[in-house]
């Protein structure tokens, strides 16, 4: 079994349900506190044990790049005394992982950004992490994901119970424990209309695919939104494979598309910060009582 080295961050989106703050920044550079929202998710990658990261963008998104690249200009200012550890930090950022990218020139949907990876992970299986989901935890997702493959030998995808109001703005799988937190997956549906759903588990962000996904990619015809939808390839290799493995994950999930989870994701994150939580967490009680 080949050892899970390559991830791909989709991250082409318009942004369009957090303008106007999307206007003219990618929603992955909104900040969480003193870093980007996609410097969360390569951090996870990392920290899963992937090496080799693709991100997938589009036009007028250059400055996801040029966050993770070098910048001599500023690391000369920091070189100064007094300044190591911001320098540090900033250095670390560009050394994070070996980070390629790919420009996605019409944004036609998950499954069309992901089906332009196949140059980059080859015969390899990959984690894909979705640009639009952060998810916060001592045990990354993308790692819980690795230990299920190797222990089923098939594709997995992160998923969480959601509420059954919200289950047609994800995915609803058809799922048959397995033990602990795993599940059997052998049916899906991108966006169920009102008595389509399988089951109120939806995927929320992180999916670890074979190669065989992209020879479905290529004959997956546009589907909810007018997309090429990466769950209905994923349906047709559950049909023809022999079905994937549905991971409960462990962790606090942030919808970056979604305004609400953007503030909460500060707050929480903020509270968790090592420079400013104790500080933070003193001036919301002060605040709470004003409320």
């Amino acid at each position: 079994m080949k050892k899970i080295t390559k991830a791909v961050i989709p991250a082409a989106g318009l942004g369009t349900r957090v303008l106007p703050a999307t206007k003219a920044m990618p929603k992955g550079m909104l900040p969480l506190v003193d870093k980007p929202a996609i410097q969360y998710l390569v951090e996870e990658a990392v920290r899963s044990g992937i090496t080799d990261i693709l991100i997938i963008v589009s036009r007028n998104q250059d400055i996801i790049q040029d966050h993770f690249d070098r910048s001599p200009e500023l690391e000369a200012k920091l070189a100064a005394p007094g300044k190591e550890k911001m320098l540090e930090e900033c250095l670390g950022i560009s050394d994070l992982a070996n980070i390629f990218f790919v420009r996605q020139q019409q944004t036609l949907g998950l499954g069309h950004a992901v089906s332009m990876a196949k140059p980059f992970t080859g015969d390899d299986p990959f984690v894909v992490i979705y640009g639009d989901d952060v998810i916060w935890g001592e045990d990354p997702v993308c790692a819980q994901l690795i230990r299920a493959y190797e222990e089923f030998g098939r594709p997995a995808a992160g998923v969480s119970a959601v509420p059954w109001a919200d289950v047609s703005r994800y995915c609803s799988l058809k799922t048959t424990p397995i033990h602990d937190n795993y599940f059997f997956v052998d049916d899906m549906i991108e966006k169920p209309k009102k008595g389509q759903e399988f089951s109120n588990y939806s995927i929320l962000g992180r999916v670890l695919l074979t190669p065989e996904i992209y020879d479905i990619l290529a004959g997956t015809k546009p589907g909810a939104g007018g997309e090429i939808q990466l769950t209905d390839a994923m349906a047709e290799y559950a049909h023809s494979y022999g079905g994937m493995t549905a991971v409960e994950f462990t962790g606090k999930h942030y919808d970056m598309g979604n305004k609400l989870k953007v503030a909460e994701a500060q707050v929480e994150l903020a509270l968790q910060h090592p420079e400013i939580g104790e500080a933070f967490r003193a001036y919301l009680k002060e605040f709470c009582k004003t409320l």
